[in-house]
C-alpha cells in the first residue's frame, strides 16, 4: 500500500393539477396526503434495506405510511444522490460543514430512511427525526491481523484514543462523504496510510477488502459490523471504537416540518406498542448485546 490517499464507488397535463410530481407537489404532510403515497428513499444497505427491498427501514416506513393512511412506495437511491433526491440540492461535505454546489434538482422522495447516520454536516442540510437506531464507528481487521482488540477501560473516549494511537504503520480504509470518512475522526493524525473506497461501490464490500488483505483495517459502522461478524465468524475482529456512540434516523427535507412531526408521533406509539423492538430483533438480533440500554 502506498502512503497516500487513494481511491480503491406524469407529463404536464394542466398547470393547475399536474406538474412534475417530484417538483410540484409539496413533500410536507399535506402534499403526501394529497398524493396518497409516501415515497421512501432508500439505499440497499445492511439489513436496513436488503436486496429484496425488505429490511428494518422498509418495514418502519411501511408502517408509517399505514399510520398516515397512504400507500407506500420505495424509491431506490445511492449514497451520492440520496440528499439530492430528498432536497433537490447537490452538496459537498467539508468536515462538519457543508457546501451547496447546485440547487433545483428533481426531488424523488419524501423521507430518506436507510440506516442514515446523524452527522453535524448532514444536520445542516436535512432534518433528522429522533434516533431510531444506535451506531458508532469501529475499526475492523482480519482475524489474523497483528493489531489487537482494545481492552475496554470503561471510558469510550479512552478506548478511542488507544485504538488511534495503535494505528501507526497500518493502512486504514474509509469512504469520503459518509460516516466512514477518515477526516471525521482525525485518522490522518495517527497514520499516513489512508485509503479511500470507491464511492460508486457498495460499502459492504469494505470488510471483504480487509479479509482479502487489500488493506490492513477499515472503518465500519456498527450495523454492518454486526452482520459481518455473523456472516464471517472467525474471519474478522473488532479492534475498538473510533467514534463515540452515534445515532441513525430518518431524514426529512427542511421544508417538511409537519411530516417530521407526524413521524415523531407515529414512532413514539410504534415503540410503546413493542412492534419496533420486534422488527429490530428480526433484522439485528445481536444489537441489544452491544447496546442493552437501547
Amino acid at each position: 500500500m502506498k502512503n497516500i490517499k487513494r481511491k480503491i464507488v406524469l407529463p404536464v397535463l394542466t398547470l393547475t393539477f399536474f406538474c412534475s410530481f417530484s417538483l410540484a407537489w409539496s413533500q410536507d404532510l399535506d402534499g403526501v396526503l394529497k398524493a396518497g403515497k409516501l415515497r421512501h428513499l432508500g439505499i440497499v444497505y445492511a439489513n436496513f434495506i436488503t436486496g429484496e427491498k425488505a429490511g428494518l427501514d422498509v418495514e418502519l416506513m411501511q408502517n408509517f405510511a399505514r399510520y398516515l393512511g397512504v400507500e407506500y412506495e420505495f424509491v431506490e437511491t445511492n449514497w451520492q444522490d440520496a440528499i439530492k433526491d430528498l432536497t433537490g440540492n447537490v452538496v459537498v461535505p467539508i468536515g462538519e460543514d457543508v457546501q451547496i454546489k447546485s440547487k433545483g434538482h428533481e426531488i424523488k422522495g419524501d423521507v430518506l430512511a436507510t440506516g442514515f447516520t446523524i452527522l453535524p454536516w448532514r444536520k445542516k442540510i436535512v432534518e433528522f427525526a429522533d434516533t431510531t437506531f444506535p451506531t458508532g464507528i469501529w475499526l475492523i481487521t482480519s482475524a489474523d491481523s497483528s493489531m489487537q482488540p482494545v481492552k475496554p477501560t470503561g471510558n469510550i473516549e479512552n478506548d478511542i484514543q488507544i485504538v488511534k494511537k495503535n494505528l501507526k504503520g497500518y493502512s486504514v480504509l474509509g469512504l469520503e462523504g459518509s460516516c466512514l470518512a477518515p477526516e471525521l475522526y482525525e485518522i490522518g493524525k495517527y497514520t499516513d496510510k489512508i485509503e479511500l473506497f470507491p464511492a460508486d461501490r457498495n460499502l459492504e464490500e469494505m470488510i471483504p477488502s480487509v479479509m482479502a488483505r487489500m488493506t490492513d483495517s477499515t472503518l465500519m459502522d456498527v450495523p454492518v459490523a454486526l452482520i459481518a461478524m455473523e456472516h464471517w465468524p472467525g474471519k474478522i475482529k473488532v479492534i475498538g471504537p473510533v467514534s463515540p456512540e452515534q445515532g441513525m434516523a430518518p431524514a426529512f427535507s427542511k421544508d417538511s416540518p409537519k411530516l417530521k412531526e407526524q413521524f415523531a408521533k407515529f414512532f413514539h406509539e410504534f415503540k410503546q406498542s413493542g412492534q419496533y423492538r420486534k422488527i429490530i430483533e428480526k433484522y439485528y438480533p445481536s444489537l441489544f448485546i452491544y447496546y442493552p440500554e437501547f
